[in-house]
């Protein structure tokens, strides 16, 4: 009995461990309706973040880099809205 209850606690966690990381729910859309990298890597330059890493991950774009104040972020957005799907603030 002990064993399974150990085991369910270690699964518990090891879930919950990888779903703190896990990448943005971003809905999908086709190709020619994306808005374009240029507009949001131009719309968050004028809101003063500097981007050190622009990626699509999945159905988001995913950008690395720095907020208006210095600190780190990953920030994943809508590919159609480029609204923010998710924001993580990294420590430096």
């Amino acid at each position: 009995m002990k064993k399974t209850s150990l085991a369910l606690l270690v699964g518990a966690l090891l879930l919950t461990a990888t779903s703190a990381y896990a990448a943005a729910d971003c809905k999908s859309y086709p190709k020619e309706e994306w808005a374009s990298e240029e507009s949001l890597k131009e719309a968050l330059e004028a809101e003063g973040y500097t981007i050190k890493k622009f990626k699509i991950d999945g159905s988001c774009y995913e950008i690395y880099g720095r907020n208006k104040e210095g600190k780190k972020v990953e920030i994943y957005f809508d590919m159609k809205t480029l609204a923010i799907v998710k924001a993580i603030g990294l420590k430096d």
